[in-house]
Parts: structure tokens; sequence; C-alpha cells
């Protein structure tokens, strides 16, 4: 799961808990970011679920890391660490989001992952959502429910 940090809407909050704890209810491993926001919001859900949670932390403390995390993994690399969330990943859905979320996107283009779009969320998803057909080799999906986002995660990743 990848997305805005910072403080988010309610509207996104309850998007990204839907989003986790659809994820949690399938056995699947959520892995994100580890921090607020989005990150945040989708962990508690799957938390809300008994889902494990996993977050791939930029510093090397757990400071900032968000209270829903099983495992917390520190890298101390900054944004760098935005390739190891995505490169073990299965699949990657996206909500918002701003410059974090953009490389997370374009690692998941560069590796092939599917990438599930969920549109009307604002932010760096919509801006690609609207451009997906430049990249006619990815694996792109378009999704307009949180619902419909966990589907096309697990059809793509079924594959």
């Amino acid at each position: 799961m990848i997305g805005s940090s910072g403080k988010i809407s309610p509207e996104l909050s309850r998007v990204a808990e839907k989003i986790g704890k659809e994820i949690a209810r399938r056995g699947a491993i959520l892995i994100s970011g580890g921090r607020d926001g989005v990150m945040e919001a989708v962990s508690k859900g799957a938390k809300d679920e008994n889902g494990l949670v996993v977050g791939i932390l930029p510093e090397d403390t757990e400071v900032k890391a968000n209270p829903y995390l099983d495992i917390a993994i520190l890298t101390g690399i900054g944004l760098a660490r935005n390739y190891i969330n995505v490169v073990s990943s299965d699949a990657i859905i996206s909500i918002a989001g701003s410059g974090g979320t953009l490389s997370e996107i374009g690692y998941a283009i560069a590796l092939q992952k599917p990438l599930i779009l969920l549109m009307g969320t604002g932010g760096v998803t919509d801006l690609i959502a609207s451009h997906h057909s430049l990249f006619p080799n990815a694996t792109i999906h378009l999704a307009e429910t949180p619902s419909e986002a966990v589907n096309l995660v697990f059809r793509s990743y079924s594959k």
C-alpha cells in the first residue's frame, strides 16, 4: 500500500482503513512505509481484522512508526526505502500521494508489479490514472472503490 503521508482527510482515512481490513480478511500480509497518513490508516484497518502489518521505515529508529505495525523494518536510508517497499510487494495499491508515492509508482512500473490506482483519491494517484495509457507495458489497473482495488490485487497476483 502506498499513498499520502502526514495529515489526511477523514474520507481518505476511511478508504485506507477499508483496504487494510479487506487485505487482512484475505490472509495477506500488508506492507507499507510504516509511518502516518495513509500508511497508518491502512495499518489500523488491517490490525482491526488481526492482519499481519509490516512497515518499512525510512529512519533507523521506530520513533515515527505508526502504532499498528507488527514488524518495523528500520532502514536508515530515507526515501530510498521506497524501492524496498515495492520490490517486497506482490502488488501495489496507490491512493492519493505526492513525491514519495510517485517514486513508488515509478518503481512499480519499472519492476512490472501489478499497480492498482484508486481513482478519485487525489494526488499523484489520480495524475497517473489519467495518463496510464502512457505506460503500455505496465500492469496498471484502475479501481473506483476500495473493494475493487483489493479484488484487482488478488486477480493480478493469482496470474
